[in-house]
Formats: C-alpha cells, sequence, structure tokens
C-alpha cells in the first residue's frame, strides 16, 4: 500500500495534543519526508514501510528538544500508533492522509502552532 502523501497528524501527549503535518515521498525508490508543526519543518529520519507498519525518526525543538521515534499501521487513509521521546511515555498518535493538493496549514490548530503555541 502506497504511504505517500501528506498526513495530518495527531500526537496526545503528556503536554497536550500537538497538531503536525506529514509530507511523505519516495525518489529513487526510497521513502523520504517531513515534518510540518510548531513552527518548525523537520526531516524525518530512517523512514522505513513494511507491509502496513510505518516508522521514522524526527528531531523536534519545540515545544522542547526531543528525538521522537514513530511507529504506526497504516491503513488506507489513516493511520494509527505511537510516538516515543526517549524514557518517556508513548504518545499516541492518529492522521489521516489529506486530499492532493490540500494547503498545509488550513486548520486553525495548524495556525496556532505556526505561532508557537
Amino acid at each position: 500500500m502506497p504511504v505517500e502523501g501528506t498526513w495530518d497528524l495527531s500526537l496526545s501527549t503528556p503536554i497536550g495534543t500537538i497538531k503536525a503535518v506529514v509530507e511523505l515521498r519516495r525518489e529513487d525508490g526510497i521513502l523520504s519526508g517531513v515534518a510540518h508543526g510548531t513552527g518548525e519543518e523537520v526531516p524525518l529520519e530512517d523512514v522505513v514501510l513494511d507491509g502496513d507498519r510505518l516508522t521514522w525518526r524526527q528531531a523536534v525543538t519545540k515545544p522542547m528538544r526531543l528525538n521522537l521515534a514513530f511507529a504506526v499501521r497504516v491503513t488506507g487513509d489513516t493511520l494509527a500508533g505511537t510516538s516515543r521521546a526517549g524514557r518517556l511515555p508513548a504518545s499516541e498518535v492518529t492522521g489521516r492522509r489529506l486530499p492532493q493538493g490540500a494547503p498545509l496549514r488550513s486548520s486553525p490548530e495548524h495556525r496556532s502552532l505556526d505561532r508557537g503555541v
């Protein structure tokens, strides 16, 4: 199942819900991507699709400096799984694929995150 596209994510963390957008693409057979949210753009590392299981790592600096590891299951245009930051408890991750050509920051939540909230 292809996972390429733009995904609207919601992370339920101990400090509240964080919204982000992840763009996944495949170039020369290699899956890569970038995450947008909390006012920063972060490249994804070690993006791997194994069946319906998608994993990646990313480093963020907002709301605090963290190295995150994601593991989600993709079912059609939805995904669900977890994000883990070191020894901290895992956070629930859910997402939906946005229609092709949809603007990245169309929702009020994303606009508030762009202001660093």
